[in-house]
């Protein structure tokens, strides 16, 4: 009789562990993927400005297991015939709705090697990122919030 209770009790422990592993599994998988930045609201020295990028411009976040990078550009061309490209990436974290990027390529060295705290949301195809852009040798100091759009495989 006490093997069947132990038994019994080892099993719920192991399903009870199984069951918050599949949860934060699950909640990590969920970034995972590409993502469409459609819009973003600043706001800098009391001053917030929004900016929507389904206009002149197209930005794309892809995340994988471990790390995250950013491409940027115009859709249309300048005067130099250029589409002012611009991209960064590196590693990331998330733990739980806490979303850390470690920025480790940027063309702007000011903006290498900074980490940056966001806390994350996401609702069926859309993600929304809010956190805080602190880069004292730019002269950024802003909370930022970008919302992304998941790009559907085809």
């Amino acid at each position: 009789m006490k093997f069947k209770h132990a038994l019994l009790f080892s099993a719920t422990v192991l399903l009870a562990c199984t069951a918050g592993n599949e949860k934060k599994q699950a909640e990590t998988i969920a970034i995972k993927g590409t993502w469409q930045l459609v819009s973003a609201t600043t706001v800098e020295n009391g001053q917030e400005s929004f900016t929507d990028y389904t206009k002149n411009q197209r930005m794309i976040k892809i995340i994988n297991d471990t790390h995250f990078a950013f491409l940027r550009h115009d859709l249309t061309l300048n005067k130099e015939g250029k589409n002012n490209f611009d991209a960064g990436g590196g590693k990331y974290k998330l733990v739980g709705d806490q979303y850390t990027e470690s920025l480790d390529f940027y063309n702007d060295k000011n903006w290498e090697g900074k980490t940056f705290d966001f806390k994350v949301k996401i609702q069926n195809d859309t993600l929304v990122q809010t956190g805080i852009e602190k880069v004292e040798a730019a002269g950024v100091d802003r909370v930022i919030t970008e919302k992304y759009i998941k790009v559907k495989d085809n």
